[in-house]
C-alpha cells in the first residue's frame, strides 16, 4: 500500500508553520525535565503530554485525554499555544489505521497526532521510556503506569514504537529518543538533543514486511471511528494483534547516526507477550 494513500493529501492548519522541522514529544518519566534547561531550537515545536506542560513554559501543544482532570490543566495558555484533545488526535490516529493498532497511551497518540498535523523531519522523544522503576516514576512523583494496564491495544510496547517510527519513516520524518535512562521501551534511535537537526535520516523500511502489517491490519478489521474501543462492542483477537506486532518488529531497522547516537544506550528489545504479566487498567488512567 503506498503511504500517501493511506495518509490522504489534506493541508492543515499547522502546516506552514511546522512542515519539515523537529517535533519535540514531551513526557512524564523523571529525566523530562532534562528539558527545562534547553534552548529552544530554531523552529522547534513542542507537544507536552499531560502533565509535562509544568516543565517549561514554552510548549507549543498540550495533548491530553478526556479523562485528564481539569485541575490539572495549566491556568491560561500564552498566545499560540494550543489543547490537543480527543477531536483532534483520534481523527489523526486514524489516518494511521487507529488507535488499536497505534497503541492506545499518549506517546504514541500524541506522535501519530504530530506526524499528521505537524509533518515534521523529526520526532524526538523525552521523558517517554515506559520504564517504571524506584518510588518516583515521574519527574512530579509517582504516578500511574499507564502503558503497563491491562489493555488489549497494548500488547508490545516495543513493536508500537517500531509500528511509529515505520509509519514515520513513510513520511521522511526519523524517531528518535533523547533519553539517557539505560533502559526504554522505544526502539529508536538515540540522539542528541544539540545535535538534532531536519536532516537526521529516516529509518531503512523493510518493505515486504510494512506491508504484511499493514494488510493484516486491514483484514482484521479493527477500525473503530469514534477511538472509544473499549466500546465498541468488538471481540478483539489478542494473539492476532501479536502475530501484527511481530511483523511490525521486522518491518524496521533504526539508522545509527554517527556523532549523534550514544551506543551505550540501548532499547528493551521484548518479543510481543500478549497481556499476561500487565497491571490491570486503574479507571482513572487514560485509555489514549
Amino acid at each position: 500500500m503506498d503511504i500517501g494513500s493511506l495518509l490522504g493529501g489534506g493541508k492543515n492548519e499547522h502546516d506552514a508553520a511546522a512542515s519539515g522541522g523537529i517535533v519535540l514529544i514531551l513526557g512524564s518519566a523523571p529525566d523530562a525535565v532534562r528539558a527545562a534547561q534547553w534552548t529552544k531550537l530554531p523552529g522547534l515545536k513542542i507537544a507536552a503530554i499531560n502533565n509535562a506542560w509544568q516543565i517549561r513554559d514554552d510548549w507549543d501543544y498540550l495533548v491530553v485525554p478526556e479523562d485528564f482532570p481539569a485541575s490539572r490543566h495549566p491556568a491560561s495558555c500564552q498566545p499560540g499555544q494550543k489543547m490537543i484533545e480527543a477531536c483532534d488526535f483520534v481523527p489523526a490516529n486514524n489516518r494511521y489505521g487507529g488507535v488499536v493498532y497505534a497503541g492506545a497511551t499518549m506517546a504514541f497518540t500524541a506522535g501519530y497526532w504530530a506526524l499528521a498535523t505537524l509533518r515534521p523531519r523529526v520526532l524526538a522523544y523525552l521523558g517517554c521510556d515506559m520504564i517504571y522503576n524506584g518510588p518516583n516514576t515521574h519527574f512530579y512523583g509517582r504516578g500511574t503506569p499507564d502503558p503497563l494496564r491491562d489493555d488489549v491495544t497494548l500488547g508490545s510496547l516495543e513493536a508500537k514504537s517500531a509500528r511509529i517510527m515505520a509509519m514515520a519513516a513513510k513520511s521522511g520524518c526519523a524517531c528518535v529518543n533523547l533519553s539517557e535512562n539505560t533502559e526504554s521501551r522505544l526502539l529508536f534511535p538515540r540522539a542528541k538533543y544539540d545535535k538534532l537537526t531536519p536532516g537526521l535520516p529516516a529509518p531503512i523500511v523493510n518493505d515486504r514486511f510494512f506491508e504484511k502489517a499493514k494488510m493484516a491490519e486491514q483484514e482484521l478489521g479493527y477500525m473503530v471511528e469514534d477511538g472509544k474501543y473499549w466500546e465498541s462492542g468488538h471481540s478483539f483477537d489478542v494473539n492476532a494483534l501479536a502475530k501484527i506486532d511481530r511483523l511490525w518488529l521486522q518491518a524496521i531497522r533504526p539508522v545509527d547516526f554517527d556523532g549523534t547516537i550514544d551506543r551505550n544506550l540501548t532499547a528493551t528489545i521484548t518479543d510481543p507477550p500478549g497481556l499476561a504479566g500487565r497491571s490491570r487498567r486503574n479507571e482513572s488512567a487514560s485509555r489514549f
